[in-house]
């Protein structure tokens, strides 16, 4: 297994034999180099869904946020097809959701946050559809002092209903009735992690910081996007 650098803060290539993905071994150091780098792309591995579940598992439990959503579950079980093609996917504002900056699963009723998202590249657009990550460390640490000092101790709502509404037209009362029954979850803005590291938690989802009036924590809240 070798493990090649992409950028300085984000970003390593992980050259590994398909058949290896699900050796304990493979996983403890994806696991490693996960922490150290925050993404890790596998160029041109060309593996099935099952393969990709069985290098999932052993990097920890699965946690499926699409088993209630309809759209993209037309293939494998745990597997969603992220897709716009309304042939496969009846609920493409999930995909189109994901266009903006957003961690995934911040409004899910949990207090543990995924450790990681894994992605397969079968069919690429012809144009754009790339993906883009930010490391949330790098992003802290480069914040000025009086910054971080205003947002320590701030909490967040985030809501998967807030954020949908205001990028779809004329959502209809059913589409309402099924992003609002997602619960809402709170997350503080500064993440202390058990390695002693802190990055911070936002995205678009962020619907309020809590203590202050809503246009006041919007206004932080972008600052921090931008």
């Amino acid at each position: 297994m070798k493990v090649e650098p992409i950028k300085p803060n984000v970003g390593a290539r992980v050259y590994v034999d398909p058949a290896t993905l699900a050796d304990p071994d493979v996983a403890a150091a994806c696991r490693e180099a996960l922490d150290q780098y925050g993404v890790l792309v596998f160029p041109r591995i060309g593996i099935t869904d099952e393969q990709q579940l069985a290098f999932t598992d052993p990097l920890g439990g699965r946690v499926d946020y699409s088993k209630k959503v309809d759209g993209g579950k037309a293939g494998t079980e745990d597997v969603y097809t992220v897709t716009l093609n309304p042939e496969i996917n009846s609920q493409r504002e999930y995909v189109t959701g994901t266009f903006f900056w957003h961690i995934d699963g911040l409004h899910q009723p949990t207090r543990v946050l995924p450790k990681a998202t894994c992605l397969s590249a079968r069919r690429i657009a012809p144009k754009g559809g790339d993906t883009h990550f930010s490391n949330l460390y790098a992003a802290y640490e480069a914040l000025p002092e009086d910054l971080k000092a205003e947002i320590e101790g701030v909490s967040v709502r985030h809501s998967l209903g807030n954020y949908l509404s205001a990028i779809v037209e004329e959502p209809t009362e059913e589409e309402l009735a099924r992003w609002n029954s997602n619960v809402e979850n709170t997350w503080p803005v500064v993440w202390k992690h058990e390695s002693g590291r802190t990055s911070m938690i936002i995205g678009v989802t962020v619907h309020k910081a809590l203590g202050m009036d809503l246009a006041s924590g919007l206004s932080l809240l972008h600052r921090l996007q931008e």
